[in-house]
């Protein structure tokens, strides 16, 4: 089974920025859907943001357009999310995730490998 490990969590101010990155095992970028979830105490799991296989194609929650990026190396076997102006709403544990190509990509239910989250605690 895959395994993804995310880094790049930390605690900031409200609007700085953060690089989260998550490593997978050789293929797993280049042949699958990847995604980023986040999970803040209380509250469900959302989707974040989405790459596809070919990586020609994002998807962004509403909440986070204009502010989040994501991105993909496949050489180096990451997935990235770049996270500007930074609210304190953005605070959750933030989650690399690896679904089949073609299913969609806004739900959790689609991702079938997940990594261990890290956390983001923005400040205001």
């Amino acid at each position: 089974q895959a395994q993804l490990q995310e880094s790049g969590g930390g605690l900031v101010q409200a609007g700085d920025s953060l690089k989260l990155s998550c490593t997978a095992p050789p293929r797993t970028v280049m042949w699958y859907t990847m995604g980023w979830f986040r999970q803040a105490p209380g509250k469900e799991r959302e989707f974040v943001a989405a790459i596809s296989r070919i990586g020609t194609s994002t998807t962004n929650a509403e909440t986070v357009k204009g502010r989040f990026t994501i991105s993909k190396d496949n050489a180096k076997n990451t997935v990235y999310l770049q996270m500007n102006s930074l609210k304190p709403e953005d605070t959750a544990v933030y989650y690399c995730a690896a679904a089949q190509p073609g299913s969609p990509a806004t739900s959790p239910t689609s991702y079938t490998t997940w990594g261990q989250g890290t956390q983001v605690t923005v400040s205001s």
